[in-house]
């Protein structure tokens, strides 16, 4: 039986593939949309009282928004390395004119700060962890490299049979070593050379004062809220690269990514000093297709 913060593919009305209000996760912050534009549509939508970060998982777009127009280059899928991003602050009408799945990160803000857009090539690419918890994350929004009020937004791709988000941690206090977010994990796992579907598994449980139990497979198009608690390991089956795009937000006073770990597992860090990274990574638009 799925957890209720398990939302599968196709849950959305069209043009929607995903459609994650604050009100549908039962929270107050983070959101996220993927708009499937098909073989060229366009789709008229605003802000709201929200910033949002929008990017290509497969394929391109144009973003109008006022007297900006800005262009979402073309991305063969989300194993081909970084993508495009277009920042739209609050209270704004925009278009959205393309193909493919385009996906629009959002929080709600207080301020608004300028629409602009960040090139694939200027998008800091990190390689984390080690050994078979080597993963490559796309820091196209985080705190330290993209400056916005409260969303914070990157993409981590998982080479196959490795373990991410791990150790679990959690990021649901606001404290001097935590910050209070809201996480939405959002799933894409490649197919076997035969084209049969991947998938993979997410983890999310709680402390004995907020007990909270999620195991589930997941796979392309499927989603996984994270309201609080520990969360991880992601896990990519054997033959199968598995991606995720987290959406973060919270209502503390910091923007900021301030993560504990579950204390029986952070020994793990240390263990990575002595191990290589993945030969599979990086990612690279021309190893990704």
């Amino acid at each position: 039986m799925n957890s209720k913060l398990y939302v599968p593919a196709g849950s959305a009305t069209a043009p929607f593939t995903v459609a994650i209000t604050p009100e549908d996760a039962g929270w107050s912050e983070a959101s996220l949309h993927v708009v499937d534009l098909g073989d060229g549509s366009e789709v008229a939508l605003s802000t709201d009282g929200n910033e949002v970060m929008i990017l290509p998982l497969a394929g391109a777009a144009t973003v109008t928004c006022g007297g900006d127009v800005f262009t979402l280059a073309p991305r063969v899928s989300v194993f081909d390395g970084p993508a495009d991003m277009v920042y739209l602050g609050i209270g704004q009408q925009y278009t959205l004119a393309g193909r493919g799945r385009i996906a629009i990160c959002g929080a709600r803000a207080s301020a608004s700060f300028p629409n602009r857009r960040v090139a694939a090539a200027d998008v800091p690419v990190e390689l984390r962890g080690a050994g078979n918890c080597s993963r490559q994350v796309h820091n196209f929004g985080t705190a330290t490299t993209f400056e916005a009020d409260s969303l914070i937004a990157c993409e981590v791709i998982t080479p196959g049979g490795n373990w991410s988000s791990y150790p679990a941690h959690k990021h649901d206090e606001n404290t001097d070593v935590e910050t209070q977010l809201e996480e939405i994990y959002y799933f894409e796992v490649d197919e076997s050379p035969a084209g049969t579907q991947g998938f993979g598994y997410h983890r999310v449980y709680g402390t004995p004062e907020r007990p909270i139990e999620v195991l589930e497979e997941v796979r392309t198009g499927d989603v996984v809220l994270v309201p609080h608690g520990y969360h991880g390991p992601s896990i990519a089956a054997p033959g199968h690269h598995m991606y995720y795009l987290n959406v973060m937000a919270g209502s503390g006073p910091t923007r900021a990514w301030l993560i504990c770990d579950d204390p029986s597992h952070t020994w793990m860090r240390a263990s990575w000093e002595h191990q290589e990274i993945d030969p599979r990574l990086p990612f690279t638009p021309s190893r990704g297709e």
